[in-house]
């Protein structure tokens, strides 16, 4: 075997020489694993060699069995920041007698696993660097080591080198190449390693003059466009932002109007923790994220007072806050001295736009000026967002920083599975050995441009992992992309896999449970078993199947998806219910603003079910509770109202209201009437929206409590596991898994989202189940 790469030579041993070949899986490539383990094979007197290999990294060590056995255990003790070590398997092999350890080339093997680390937020040495005016790094924007940098978006394939990536074009110099083939330097087969001379470069692209210039001072440009109030577009490492002063009203609204985003909050970074901590709130948890090296968007709440706009999120005390993780982010806010919006570059709806042509194209009315690299991004990747639920980080989308971690599985696929996701929010799932790949967050599959992103990163992720799914997973619904595709797919067995089942089965697969499990699946509307909307749901669960024990009583949609978006449509239809149509609408603040005409019609529709489906979610009676409470009629995005209803929620406020639960009805039905009657006696009695708002949320928790508990009795103590959008709620998730901690075990999601982001894991878990040997397919 050749060892192109360099060597530490190494006395015999002096006792029997033995042999073990090491696999190590995880990820192992591209975090400076193989030059650690030359360190220590050195300081251990371990003689042998290590590469890179398609499921991870292998190890061929010789030396005595104690020096050996040790070797072992501190592999496993340590590893560099950014490694991720998921298991070693040792064999003995043959000895040899060697007098070194080498670092030698990558070998392909039949097996693949994606051992591809996320894009890893700049070190500090790194970030010491570029703010070093004697270091030939200063101010470079592409500054990376094994440490730190793009890894995931700039892949083409694997094993993780350099060829396969988008850096191969920019041959290294010699200072660079000296780096690279030095063991002892941290930039040692950094694989995307460049400086000034031979790396990536920046440009400018004014939109008004349509060129683009090789400006010498790129960053200035931009720092100073955002200064005097302009939009710019940046390519980053996953694809374009859209960056904004964020302290400047005038530019804020500018970008609002721009990017079709009326309301939904736009995410924040700042050039420090310090400076982060004086716009927010900042509790331990939170910190540690916010450092972390995925650097995900944290929702934390912000700080009276603080001095950011207060169009970026209106009527909202929480605040999307991120650090930089790239070089160009620290030189960019460095030069601004300001914190800025850095929100995902692409118009309401869309996919983030990575490539520059698209940018230019969908950007270009947008953006004032455009800061441009020629090093490509093969897949885009949208920031994460993270916040902390009971206490520990919740991941609420997860895609740069975390993708494409392998998910560690109880059990293997017994064939390669590939999920399609649900219809909002959407990622993909792989399942292959016992290993899932979530692909990164696509977004609503609502137009033709992000569902041909969806078709792309699944093609990309097949590639990556060389699998040919033979068995594909998607939702009930039949007019869903993502149903739709999974048909379009010929030659595989399609499993329909019901929406809040698979919530339940992602709960189970991230915590290594395989049922039976009771699930409490709350979440806004999920196509049901029956042709009904679902989305209170109490599930007893494995991966085979479900029995639905319990749900909550229905509110009608009049209109159906208008309704949604029009949430005083779902007020007066869980008023009319309660009330048997007779509720004091004209004492209540929330209608004095709808035309008479538009009640009585959509009354009409309640009362007949005229185009007014009858809905099952959580989710909507927080619109309904939050419309009625808030004097809220429209929601202008998705989950707008409930997340006002939280916030408006007196934390110190611990009654609740009255509830039913009809346990005669099969299944069994939490019925609210009572509830939404004593709310509506509060609020005539001038009850303040907080108190209200409050015993909402503690109805619920009081009423999942208590069906949990009736449900024990005849099922027995089970796993109990939170899942569905509703559990992004903090008070709600908290409260729920606080009232049965002391008799159940309580599971809630962390790494894998509780909202449809993280559904198709559990189609994937689903799907496997229904098609192993002896088992049926069956929605």
């Amino acid at each position: 075997m050749d060892a192109p790469y360099p060597s530490c030579n190494l006395a015999p041993a002096g006792d029997r020489t033995e042999g073990r070949r090491i696999r190590i899986g995880g990820t192992v490539q591209g975090v400076g694993f193989r030059p650690w383990v030359h360190r220590l094979a050195a300081r251990e007197r371990v003689r042998g060699r290590v590469w890179n290999s398609s499921t991870g990294a292998t190890i061929e060590a010789f030396g005595t069995a104690q020096m050996l056995d040790r070797f072992v255990r501190l592999l496993s003790a340590s590893a560099p920041p950014a490694a991720r070590i998921e298991g070693i398997v040792c064999e003995t092999i043959p000895p040899e007698h060697l007098e070194r350890f080498d670092i030698v080339r990558s070998r392909r093997g039949a097996e693949r696993r994606l051992a591809i680390p996320p894009d890893i937020a700049i070190c500090a040495d790194c970030l010491a660097e570029i703010f070093d005016p004697a270091d030939r790094r200063y101010r470079y924007p592409f500054t990376n080591c094994t440490n730190c940098g793009p890894r995931f978006t700039i892949t083409r394939d694997i094993p993780y080198d350099r060829p396969a990536t988008t850096m191969a074009p920019f041959a290294m110099c010699p200072e660079c190449r000296r780096e690279y083939e030095t063991v002892a330097d941290r930039r040692f087969h950094a694989e995307p390693n460049a400086c000034p001379d031979c790396g990536p470069a920046l440009s400018i692209f004014d939109p008004s003059a349509d060129q683009t210039a090789a400006e010498p001072d790129a960053i200035r440009a931009a720092a100073g466009a955002i200064a005097a109030g302009r939009i710019v577009a940046i390519r980053g490492i996953g694809g374009f932002h859209l960056a904004c002063d964020a302290t400047s009203s005038a530019a804020v609204q500018r970008l609002r109007s721009r990017k079709r985003r009326e309301q939904k909050p736009l995410a924040v970074m700042v050039r420090d923790l310090a400076e982060a901590q004086r716009l927010a709130d900042l509790t331990q948890a939170e910190t540690a994220v916010l450092v972390s090296i995925e650097r995900p968007i944290v929702l934390v709440r912000r700080r009276d007072g603080a001095e950011l706009a207060a169009e970026i999120a209106p009527d909202n005390p929480m605040l999307g806050l991120m650090l930089p993780y790239s070089p160009l982010h620290y030189l960019i806010l460095a030069e601004v001295g300001r914190p800025l919006v850095m929100t995902s570059g692409n118009l309401s709806e869309e996919p983030i736009a990575y490539r520059i042509d698209e940018a230019i194209a969908r950007l270009g009315a947008v953006a004032d000026l455009f800061v441009l690299h020629d090093r490509e991004i093969v897949t885009r990747c949208d920031d994460s967002v993270v916040r902390v639920l009971a206490g520990a980080p919740t991941v609420i989308r997860r895609s740069r920083g975390y993708v494409p971690r392998a998910i560690a599985l109880p059990r293997a696929f017994s064939r390669p599975v590939l999920a399609c996701g649900a219809q909002l929010k959407n990622t993909f799932c792989i399942g292959v050995g016992a290993r899932a790949y979530l692909g990164p967050h696509i977004g609503d599959l609502e137009n033709l441009d992000t569902f041909q992103s969806f078709e792309e990163s699944i093609a990309r992720m097949e590639r990556f992992l060389q699998v040919n799914p033979e068995v594909i997973a998607h939702d009930l619904h039949p007019d869903y992309l993502s149903t739709l595709y999974a048909r379009s797919r010929s030659g595989l067995v399609a499993v329909q896999v019901q929406h809040h089942h698979a919530h339940v089965a992602s709960a189970m697969a991230e915590h290594g449970l395989t049922g039976p499990v009771l699930g409490l699946a709350f979440d806004g509307t999920g196509y049901g078993s029956d042709g009904h909307a679902w989305g209170g749901e109490f599930l007893l669960a494995d991966f085979a199947g479900f029995t639905r024990l319990a749900t909550f009583r229905p509110l009608a949609l009049a209109g159906g998806d208008t309704a949604i978006r029009q949430v005083w449509r779902i007020a007066l239809a869980m008023l009319d219910d309660a009330f048997a149509a007779a509720a004091p609408l004209d004492d209540l603040a929330l209608f004095a603003e709808i035309a008479p005409r538009d009640l009585a019609v959509v009354r009409r529709m309640i009362a007949t079910r005229f185009n007014a489906p009858l809905a099952h979610g959580v989710g909507r009676y927080f619109d309904a509770f939050g419309a009625l409470v808030l004097g809220v009629t429209q929601a202008n995005y998705e989950g707008q109202v409930a997340m006002r209803l939280e916030w408006a929620a007196d934390s110190a406020e611990r009654a609740h209201y009255r509830f039913d639960v009809d346990r005669n009805a099969a299944p069994w039905e939490v019925d609210l009437r009572q509830a939404v009657r004593d709310a509506v006696r509060d609020l005539l009695r001038g009850v303040c929206a907080g108190v209200i708002a409050a015993r909402f949320h503690n109805t619920l928790v009081c009423a999942a409590a208590e069906v949990v508990r009736a449900a024990s009795a005849s099922v027995g103590r089970v796993p109990i596991v939170l899942t569905g959008g509703c559990f992004q709620n903090a008070r709600l998730a908290e409260g729920i898994a606080s009232a049965l901690a002391r008799n159940f075990d309580v599971y809630t999601h962390r790494s894998v989202p509780p909202g449809d982001g993280g559904i198709a894991l559990g189609q994937a878990m689903v799907a496997d189940a229904r098609t192993r040997e002896g088992g049926s397919v069956c929605a």
